[in-house]
């Protein structure tokens, strides 16, 4: 991430980032596919979490609790100081390419959290959305959360999310 910082995502090759980190390219390649992973390699982790916390919520949970608690549980991979995370963002919002990689992988995400919706008993296109609004309530959190000065934590973020979309829902 600090090459990238320092040269731009375009710049940086994988024999300079396999340098920095004291690795062949060879052994980088057998923990990341390519370049772009080194930012995107804990999206499995989040999507693992997510659709767990969907699966392990309450039944007495509805869909969007169910999402939103695993949003919550899941925001705790940022840890406790969103340094990184902004690190990582700027990385993303200044190469188009990157921002589509990201937009590719909370699809993926949201499509995994309607398959556990729906394993839920959640039907169609109920499960759909709900993933999807978790989806763009996660997106508004996470960019609210890394400009937070006063660096709040992430669940309060989410839930001002999910605030914000009942004042939408219910024009209040």
């Amino acid at each position: 991430m600090e090459l990238y910082e320092e040269r731009g995502y375009e710049q940086t090759t994988v024999a300079e980032i396999a340098a920095r980190a004291g690795l062949t390219e060879r052994t980088f390649f057998r923990h990341f596919t390519d370049k772009r992973e080194v930012l995107f390699g804990g999206a499995g982790i989040l999507q693992e979490r997510v659709v767990t916390g969907v699966l392990d919520a309450s039944a007495s949970a509805t869909p969007l609790q169910a999402v939103m608690a695993a949003l919550n549980h899941a925001g705790r991979l940022f840890g406790e100081t969103p340094t990184r995370s902004r690190q990582r963002q700027r990385i993303i919002d200044a190469t188009p390419e990157l921002q589509a990689r990201e937009l590719s992988k909370l699809s993926t995400v949201a499509g995994a959290t309607a398959d556990a919706l729906r394993q839920r008993g959640v039907p169609d296109p109920a499960a759909t959305l709900t993933a999807e609004v978790g989806i763009v309530a996660f997106r508004t959190a996470f960019g609210h959360w890394i400009s937070d000065p006063a660096e709040r934590p992430w669940s309060d973020h989410l839930h001002e999310a999910l605030d914000g979309l009942h004042a939408v829902m219910t024009g209040r």
